[in-house]
């Protein structure tokens, strides 16, 4: 019961994370790899807020501000200029070098160490079947199954969102029907840095902000969405919670060490099996 309430937990930010790289790729058919960075910025400056004297909620408010900004500009000025070409890839570079500047920025800035980020959800644990769990930690998957419907209602019943059906669809046929592609792909982008910083708010009390916590959790949050098929959301969210179960289950089974050998091993295998991805379809073009 550990295990799986606490996986539970780390699924949902891998999902989270898998659900910002779906927004991105779908407007864009290109993402942010500095995504992990973004998340980095929800924990490190709701603390560097809330330390200013700001309360969470406001501070937290401000961090997914700025987060979302980040996205949008990173997608102007690092992404667009080189996604220009159909199977241009000058995006993967310089958004890989925009997150390294990033972290060495907050590094300097911040400090290398963690720092707690006070919450009356981490002061006592909840005792479930003999075993105890934050109720911090259970505000996550709660926090994922709203902003996967969120999200799913933004998409199909705004004109906003119908827009960026419509450009993730077709992105030429969009624009020759008024809709201003460049435009929604940067809002895409803002969209996905505020889901992103929102994972990275909620987990900052239990595992503390600090500058280098985005580097593997970007990187697996990745994984999952390559794995579940990167154009299906509801794919990517249960593959990150189930991803975030097994990972407890072989940390406690097994050791901490064998965790990642062991849950990279399996998602190859799993691509290998499922190239388009578990709940991906495969794509076919006429020439």
């Amino acid at each position: 019961m550990q295990y799986v309430l606490t996986g539970l937990s780390v699924g949902s930010v891998y999902a989270m994370i898998a659900l910002g790289f779906y927004v991105m790729w779908s407007a864009a058919k290109a993402v942010n790899f500095t995504y992990g960075d973004v998340f980095m910025l929800g924990g490190v400056l709701t603390v560097v807020l809330v330390e200013m004297g700001l309360p969470l909620l406001l501070a937290g408010g401000g961090a997914l501000a700025i987060a979302a900004l980040a996205g949008a500009v990173i997608e102007r000025v690092f992404v667009r200029p080189f996604n220009r070409e159909a199977n241009a890839i000058g995006w993967m570079l310089t958004t890989i070098a925009v997150g390294i500047m990033l972290e060495s920025f907050t590094t300097i800035t911040y400090g290398p160490l963690g720092r707690p980020l006070q919450t009356p959800f981490v002061e006592q644990p909840i005792r479930i079947g003999g075993s105890g769990i934050y109720p911090q930690e259970l505000i996550l998957p709660v926090a994922l199954v709203i902003v996967t419907f969120a999200l799913e209602g933004f998409y199909r019943r705004t004109v906003l969102g119908r827009a960026m059906r419509a450009v993730a669809f077709n992105r030429v046929a969009a624009g020759l029907v008024g809709i201003d592609a460049d435009r929604i792909t940067l809002l895409a982008f803002a969209l996905a840095g505020a889901i992103g910083a929102l994972a990275g708010f909620l987990i900052a009390p239990v595992i503390q902000a600090s500058s280098s916590m985005g580097v593997v959790v970007g990187l697996k949050g990745f994984m999952v969405a390559i794995i579940a098929g990167i154009a299906n959301a509801r794919g990517v969210v249960i593959v990150g919670v189930v991803y975030g179960v097994m990972e407890k289950m072989i940390e406690g089974y097994l050791s901490t060490a064998a965790r990642d050998a062991i849950g990279f091993t399996i998602m190859i295998l799993a691509l290998l099996i499922f190239p388009q991805g578990l709940f991906g379809r495969r794509e076919v073009q006429k020439v």
